[in-house]
């Protein structure tokens, strides 16, 4: 039996150069997880002017970020290389650039210590952050909607996760970046349309609701996004542009559909879940980027407390990709007995629930999630 686990874990996946160091040790049977050390640099000023995540800077900016985040973090835990027990990376999905500057950096600090590696599945990650800072008892029911993700998941133990539903399309963070770009905002991100969404009148425009009516937890975002397109087309040529007062009310409208979206279908997903609990009161959280809008992350809280289930949310530091969830994640793994090697590789696409066959989420090149 480990006494302590001390874990470095790195996370490069897409726009988020992380790096984040726990230490676990057990206590009575229990597993208990400390934060030693969190940094995390973010690309939004190199990415703002293009309206999306451009893979090839991403990955630059990754490469030479990632040496400076690991002396910060070591300053930040104040623990020295040689304190490291296991070295825990991203090995996917995510941005295949991204994913090997994070594998890259982790290989050489693994064959330079001799400290075992780790890969981890980011959405694994995510997964399992209630579990690391709420202590939420499995199983539990997990909404994770993110830039580049949308799952509703049963996580029944930290090494079976069954997926419910999914998007059908796109993501809803990145319907909400989107939105601002087709807005103008002063920065193309959704906690820029929340600003916004603050002062405006959220019942000046109707936007549908795909998929609300289907008996299962499944989403679908593109009509949403389509809908406000027509309807900011239609006020710039009826207007010869936008006036402030738009901006806001299109954000608040788009906001409150996306709120309904999210409180039907997490209805849905309870009921489902209900059948995998063995009668247990039903834990929910809520995890990912869109995890962090107030407005939605209320809405859930309240339909919470309305069905008398528990809620719970990461900090808002824990809601997009970082360190501590992929060293938390890769202690997980380590302590049942799998390790990695040097021939560790990216895996851009990695499902999570790699039995589940619903012909959902597909790309051209196979399932993304």
């Amino acid at each position: 039996m480990h006494k302590s686990i001390i874990a470095l874990g790195v996370e490069s996946s897409c726009d988020e150069t992380s790096i984040g160091i726990i230490k676990s040790a057990f206590k009575d049977d229990v597993l208990i997880t400390e934060k030693l050390g969190l940094v995390t640099d973010t690309q939004e000023k190199l990415h703002k002017d293009f309206g999306g995540v451009v893979p090839e800077i991403a990955a630059r900016a990754h490469s030479e970020k990632i040496d400076t985040c690991f002396y910060r973090v070591l300053k930040e835990s104040g623990i020295k290389i040689d304190d490291i027990d296991i070295i825990c990376v991203t090995n996917g999905p995510g941005l295949i650039g991204g994913l090997i500057s994070g594998i890259n950096f982790a290989k050489g600090l693994a064959f330079t210590t001799g400290k075992p590696i780790i890969g981890v599945n980011h959405l694994v990650g995510h997964a399992l952050t209630p579990h690391m800072t709420d202590d939420l008892r499995y199983p539990y029911l997990l909404l994770l909607a993110s830039g580049g993700h949308c799952q509703y998941l049963a996580v029944l133990k930290a090494n079976k996760i069954k997926r419910l539903g999914t998007t059908i399309d796109d993501a809803p963070g990145e319907v909400f970046d989107k939105v601002a770009k087709m807005l103008n905002l002063p920065t193309f991100s959704g906690s820029e349309v929340e600003k916004y969404a603050k002062k405006g009148n959220e019942n000046r425009f109707s936007f549908p609701l795909p998929l609300i009516n289907t008996n299962d937890c499944d989403l679908s975002f593109s009509g949403l996004k389509s809908s406000v397109r027509r309807q900011v087309d239609y006020l710039i040529e009826k207007q010869s542009g936008l006036y402030e007062s738009d901006q806001m009310d299109v954000c608040a409208s788009f906001q409150k559909s996306m709120r309904i979206i999210f409180e039907k279908k997490t209805k849905k997903a309870v009921d489902l879940f209900s059948k995998l609990s063995s009668g247990e009161k039903i834990s929910f959280s809520l995890a990912g980027g869109v995890a962090a809008n107030q407005n939605i992350r209320s809405s859930l809280k309240s339909l919470c407390n309305d069905l008398d289930i528990i809620f719970s949310a990461p900090p808002l530091e824990l809601c997009t990709d970082n360190g501590l969830m992929i060293a938390y994640a890769g202690t997980q793994i380590y302590l049942s007995g799998r390790q990695d090697d040097m021939g560790l590789s990216p895996k851009p696409r990695w499902p999570i629930d790699l039995y589940n066959q619903k012909p959902l989420g597909f790309g051209k090149r196979g399932r993304k999630v």
